[in-house]
């Protein structure tokens, strides 16, 4: 896929950066069905508390490899997170973390929570794999080719150290996007109501 604005350029994010990739991620994904589900509430709470979770679960997570998409002045407009083999569900002082960021969002939010987790956990490969996400890119700048830029570079590290990729999805239109870099639906199931898609992308 060709970078379709050549002013574009994509990099590490940094540890100083985490709050800035947490509130696009919590913007891009906003309008995800899964968030519909979980926040409930307007745009912009759902924003806030989606942003809260991710910042919490990245500075967490300091294993986790996060690629950001920057504009010519620097502003992050695409972040993908990738998690190491055997990283990929938080570890207990990670959930206590989201626990008490979560706590203050109510207590429908919370089983909400817990309840997607637990569904999409429960499909996790027991073999070794990377897996990728949250990935998202600002919501006014999708379909210019931010989205490729951030796996193409995921896959081509993958494809380096011949590892196995994975990742969930609810949105129907990502299954085609994912499927164009190499991965496959392995399953289905409904969270909270929401059709899921686990994929996973075999090592090259």
């Amino acid at each position: 896929m060709t970078n379709r604005n050549p002013t574009l350029r994509i990099d590490a994010v940094e540890r100083d950066e985490l709050d800035a990739a947490a509130a696009l991620l919590g913007r891009g994904m906003a309008d995800n069905p899964v968030h519909l589900a979980v926040y409930r509430g307007d745009d912009a709470l759902r924003a806030r508390h989606h942003g809260a979770m991710v910042r919490t679960l990245l500075r967490s997570s300091p294993s986790t490899r996060i690629d950001g998409v920057r504009e010519e002045d620097g502003t992050l407009v695409g972040v993908a997170a990738a998690a190491p083999p055997g990283h990929c569900r938080p570890g207990p002082t990670a959930r206590l973390r989201l626990l008490a960021t979560a706590a203050p969002m109510g207590p429908g939010t919370l089983a909400r929570l817990l309840e997607w987790q637990q569904g999409w956990a429960a499909h996790d490969p027991e073999s070794a794999h990377v897996h990728l996400g949250p990935v998202s890119v600002d919501r006014h700048l999708r379909g210019q080719g931010i989205g490729g830029m951030l796996l193409e570079r995921h896959v081509a590290r993958l494809d380096a150290v011949g590892a196995v990729g994975y990742l969930e999805t609810d949105r129907p239109e990502a299954v085609g996007f994912y499927r164009r870099f190499g991965y496959v639906v392995v399953d289905e199931a409904e969270v909270l109501g929401v059709p899921c898609w686990f994929m996973r992308r075999p090592a090259f």
